[in-house]
Parts: structure tokens; C-alpha cells; sequence
């Protein structure tokens, strides 16, 4: 019988292991179209203080009608390429966490392998959600681990705006589109990246949902608000004790940037120091599971996320799902520099 304790994931984990893996070279971008919320605000009859205050957003970037998310995807990905110091015919495998890609079928995965030249590698979508850029990281690590992959993209990217109904009170001000990568290779175990925690209730899935013949989200704000900090808070607990480390042994804590007074309200239950939760929420909004690697990014251009910072990175969606995970930022033989060249040419 499996042992599901603690320890005896921990040690599964550790033996199973041909190689470690490691993330540090990141890569953002964003649509031109930026969307204040003055314009949101005047549609829905609020003050955009009334935004401010309950989401901590103050604008967003959108796709225009004829853009497509994987474009934006595959800008975040060539990014990611630039700073790790990869061709990407180098990569053995691209994944992409998405739950808006532009068609039905095909997925978004290998219309961006194809459009970055990574034409060796396998592709493949994540739907996760929100949490859906952890969920890739986890099973990119699995990749690298079982020595099925040497060189992994990850990319998190979504273009809800578009999903929106504009009216209705509870959504319109809170998503926005945009994309993010990080580049992952195989190094020496046990490698950069902790064990994962990942999780699901599909009985609550209609908190959060959007039909197929309406193709609008919506969403119950107050429960998911609640399930929201309370995942948060009980998956940052388990993977800190997967990994052997607490509170104080964490640079940097990226959650996803669903709304700040989720931020506020998971880092007053864990009594996390305010300056170790990143929050770039305000100039984005909530762009699913682009949101993580979003959130990198600014912390790498600002010079807070460096080689050797320890980050633990948690996101809950739809479905619901979340996950944690832990990384010791840095590539092994990678320039691993997140700085130029991370963002779109916008400049957001």
C-alpha cells in the first residue's frame, strides 16, 4: 500500500528520482490594450474607488478581437528562452496552463511550440484554472525527475477578458489577459523544485464556472472568496512541512492575484510579513494562470527575485484545484537573468 504520510511521500519521492529539477529564467507578456477602470467603473455605475477598494486593481490588459492568446503565449515563452539562454529546439517538452485557448481543438500547446521552432519537443495544455501554472510545474518536474525530459517550458496563459459579462458586478472588473513562462532543465537531485501539493473539490464547482453555450464566467464572490484563503492557507502549511522548512525560511511568497484582499487575508492567517508576499495585482488584475509567472516576473525586473531566493508559489482556481510548490530560484549553467528582455515590448 502506498504510504500517503508525509515522510513516506517525502522518501517515494527522493528514491524514484534520476535527476532534479531546477527553474530560474523567466519570461512575461501582455496585450497593447491596456483597460483603466474608469471605463469599467462607468459601465457598471460605480465609483472606481468601489473597484480599488475590493480588488486592489487599478487596470488590465486585454486581447483585441483579433489577437489570440496563443501569440501572447508564445511572446512569454520566447522570453523566457531569451533569459535562460536556450534555443528552442533545445526544449523536449512545452507545456501550456491555459483555459482559453483560442479554439476548441487544437490546444494552445503545440501552436506555440510551433510558433517558437521548438519542433522536437511534445506539447501539451494543463486546465487547471487558476492553479493551472502550479499544476504544470508539477508535472514538469515529474518530466525532469523520471528523466522523460531534459529541458521543459512552462508557460501560464489566459485571455478571460473576454469571457466577461461587462454588467454583471461580481467579474467585470476582475480579469485581464496576459502570459508568463519559465524555463526548466534537469539537475543534479534532488534538484531546485520541492515536491508538490496538489488538490481538488469538484463538488464546489459552481462557485466558479462558465458554460459552454454562454461562454460568460460566473462566479459566487463571497464562498469563493472564503474557499480561496482557506486552500491557500492549508496547502502553504503542507508543502512547507513537505519540504522541511516553516515560515521564516521563505524569500519571497507568490500567490495567485486573484484579488489583494485574498492576499491580505491568506498572509494575516500564515502571519506572513507583508513585504514577502508579492503583489502585482494592481496593473494586471486576475489573469488566471498567468498570474504566478506574472508575479515572477515583476519580482525578477525589480531585482527582488535573484539566483538563490527561496520561493514558494500557491494558486487556487475553478474546479476548485490548488497547489504549492517550492523553488530554489537558479539554473544550473544558465544565465537565469529575469531581468531585460522578460516583458513585452509595452513595457507593462
Amino acid at each position: 500500500m502506498l504510504d500517503t504520510t508525509v515522510e513516506g511521500r517525502r522518501a517515494l519521492g527522493s528514491e524514484r528520482a534520476v535527476a532534479g529539477a531546477a527553474i530560474g529564467a523567466i519570461g512575461m507578456a501582455v496585450p497593447e490594450q491596456v483597460i483603466e477602470n474608469a471605463a469599467v467603473a462607468e459601465r457598471l455605475g460605480v465609483e472606481e474607488s468601489w473597484i480599488v477598494t475590493r480588488t486592489g486593481i487599478l487596470r488590465r490588459h486585454a486581447l483585441t478581437s483579433d489577437e489570440r492568446l496563443s501569440d501572447l503565449a508564445a511572446q512569454a515563452g520566447s522570453a523566457a528562452l531569451e533569459s535562460a539562454q536556450l534555443e528552442a529546439e533545445d526544449l523536449d517538452l512545452v507545456l501550456v496552463a491555459t483555459t482559453s485557448k483560442d479554439e476548441i481543438t487544437p490546444d494552445a500547446a503545440p501552436l506555440v511550440a510551433n510558433k517558437l521552432g521548438a519542433h522536437r519537443a511534445g506539447a501539451v495544455d494543463i486546465g487547471a484554472a487558476c492553479t493551472g501554472f502550479v499544476s504544470a510545474v508539477a508535472v514538469a518536474r515529474g518530466q525532469i525527475e523520471s528523466g522523460a525530459a531534459e529541458r521543459v517550458l512552462v508557460i501560464g496563459a489566459d485571455a478571460l477578458h473576454r469571457y466577461l459579462d461587462h454588467d454583471d458586478r461580481r467579474t467585470a472588473a476582475l480579469f485581464g489577459d496576459g502570459a508568463g513562462a519559465v524555463v526548466m532543465t534537469a539537475t543534479e537531485p534532488p534538484g531546485r523544485v520541492s515536491m508538490p501539493v496538489l488538490g481538488a473539490d469538484g463538488a464546489q464547482a459552481d462557485l466558479t464556472y462558465a458554460k459552454r453555450d454562454e461562454a460568460k464566467i460566473r462566479m459566487k464572490g463571497h464562498e469563493t472568496f472564503q474557499n480561496a484563503v482557506r486552500r491557500l492557507d492549508e496547502v502553504t502549511k503542507q508543502v512547507l512541512e513537505l519540504a522541511e522548512t516553516d515560515i521564516d525560511g521563505i524569500d519571497f511568497y507568490v500567490y495567485h492575484q486573484a484579488n489583494r484582499r485574498i492576499l491580505k487575508a491568506v498572509g494575516e492567517k500564515l502571519d506572513l510579513p507583508s513585504d514577502r508576499v508579492v503583489d502585482a495585482i494592481e496593473n494586471y488584475g486576475n489573469t488566471s494562470a498567468a498570474t504566478i509567472p506574472i508575479a515572477l516576473a515583476e519580482a525578477a525586473a525589480d531585482g527582488r527575485l535573484v539566483d538563490g531566493s527561496r520561493v514558494l508559489m500557491a494558486g487556487f482556481g475553478a474546479g476548485f484545484t490548488w497547489g504549492a510548490v517550492i523553488v530554489d530560484w537558479g539554473l544550473d549553467g544558465a544565465a537565469g537573468d529575469a531581468g531585460d528582455g522578460s516583458e513585452s515590448s509595452d513595457g507593462a
